[in-house]
């Protein structure tokens, strides 16, 4: 690359100003990534890429358009630019758009403290198939494996840059680190599948591959000969693996893009009780070593420490500044944006409170239900929170794990249903969904 992310970005801009944009923000993005999949202790894929991207929104008067590029020379950025201002002079006006006053902008850009990034060597592709190959070996090892389906590791590395007219420009980096196995056991129509995977910002806190292996080939096996549950009304107990898209549900009701199409179940709900009490959920995006850390938001705004659910309480919305504008309301720097479209709002680091109760404290607790450790398909209405997915896992009596269970469905509704969970106090703290096993009372099964 001949050209640094923040020169891109502001040629993009001078190009803009040039063409006839009133205002503009750019954004560039320079990454590698290798993956290597290995089967039958062999390799089976190998993949590499390495490229730069580069966006840019310009703004006339109430009207705005995006074009993005994967071509950096001068002449490619020129089109670029003049692209977008025909786009946006035939753009519908949009009274929401716009950049952020500077007042509001962030001045404490040194994301280095976040630990995003890790300084050490990227890793050869012989390291990350040494790993692959590890983990695969491990899983076999497993007694009552028949196969692996596939054993991955990789790496990524990628800086952004993103300048605006308002006077903002700042820039990142980060990387992640990964090991991921899928064991089958049994055979023929008996065959059952489980994973396990790992995947952080430094290598040095990445589990060892042999572990990953040898957990997805004893969940594979715990699966095996599994029956279909009675159906009726049970505790339902959702295992930490899964437990976190139940908050995501609540996190995509509380969205400033559903709020302000009044598409959401939670859209009449801000100062309502919507968790029990003693449970909240923050939003922490300044956490050290956690992938969606950041200071400043898509649109420079800086970010802050809140609480989205206080004390069963919803406290806030998740907004950008054009959703924020419409609902009458402030940013809550909680912008994303690609290089091919606007910002939009989503959250980045979040923790349900957790609670004083083990895993095992909440099986003793259910009695007989359904642990759930794998979920497929999803039916959630937005704008009533009706709940219906099919699940997997285990089903439960006295207490104690007694046999897999399989193609069955749960259904309720969200609004009901997070109003009766009951946390446990084993939720990965590295996560960015910092989010134990959840175990909610009287919810539908349909199974046999």
């Amino acid at each position: 690359m001949t050209q640094s992310l923040e020169s891109l970005t502001t040629r993009l801009l001078e190009l803009a100003r040039a063409a006839g944009a009133d205002a503009a923000d750019a954004l560039a993005v320079d990454g590698t990534s290798t993956s290597i999949d290995v089967r039958g202790g062999k390799l089976e894929h190998a993949e590499r890429s390495e490229g730069i991207d580069v966006g840019l929104r310009v703004l006339i008067g109430q009207k705005q358009a995006c074009v993005s590029s994967s071509d950096t020379r001068d002449e490619a950025l020129r089109q670029v630019a003049e692209r977008a201002i025909a786009m946006a002079q035939e753009a519908p006006d949009d009274a929401y758009a716009g950049l952020a006053d500077p007042s509001m902008l962030a001045t404490d850009l040194d994301t280095s403290r976040l630990e995003m990034f890790d300084p050490t060597e990227e890793p050869d592709p012989a390291a990350l198939q040494r790993d692959a190959a590890e983990a695969e070996a491990a899983a076999l090892g497993v007694t009552g494996v028949t196969q692996v389906q596939g054993a991955s590791a990789g790496y990524s590395h990628r800086r952004i840059h993103i300048a605006a007219s308002n006077g903002f420009s700042a820039g990142y980096q980060r990387s992640d680190r990964g090991i991921s196995c899928v064991a089958i056991s049994g055979s023929g129509t008996g065959m059952e599948r489980d994973y396990d995977h790992d995947s952080r910002i430094f290598q040095s806190d990445l589990r060892s591959a042999i572990e990953i292996g040898c957990s997805a080939g004893a969940r594979a096996v715990a699966r095996m000969n599994p029956r279909r549950p009675k159906t009726g009304a049970y505790p339902v107990l959702f295992d930490e693996r899964v437990s976190d898209s139940l908050v995501g549900h609540l996190l995509m009701a509380i969205n400033g893009a559903a709020i302000s199409r009044g598409s959401s179940w939670l859209r009449n709900a801000m100062g309502e009780q919507v968790l029990p009490k003693g449970l909240s959920i923050t939003e922490n995006p300044h956490r050290k070593r956690a992938s969606a850390s950041r200071l400043f938001d898509a649109e420079g705004l800086p970010t802050r420490e809140r609480a989205l659910v206080d004390n069963g309480v919803l406290a806030g919305w998740v907004l950008d500044l054009a959703n924020a504008r419409k609902l009458g309301m402030e940013s809550t720097a909680n912008a994303v944006r690609g290089t091919g479209a606007p910002p939009s709002p989503s959250v980045s680091n979040i923790a349900l409170t957790q609670g004083t109760q083990s895993f095992d404290d909440l099986l003793a607790e259910m009695g007989t239900g359904l642990l759930v450790t794998s979920m497929i398909g999803s039916t959630i209405n937005p704008n009533t929170g009706d709940y219906s997915r099919g699940a997997s896992g285990f089903w439960v009596e006295n207490g104690e794990i007694a046999y897999p269970v399989n193609e069955c469905t749960i259904a309720g509704n969200l609004r009901d249903m997070l109003m009766r969970i009951t946390p446990a106090n084993d939720a990965r703290m590295h996560l960015s969904r910092v989010v134990p096993s959840l175990l909610i009372e009287g919810l539908t099964l349909a199974g046999e």
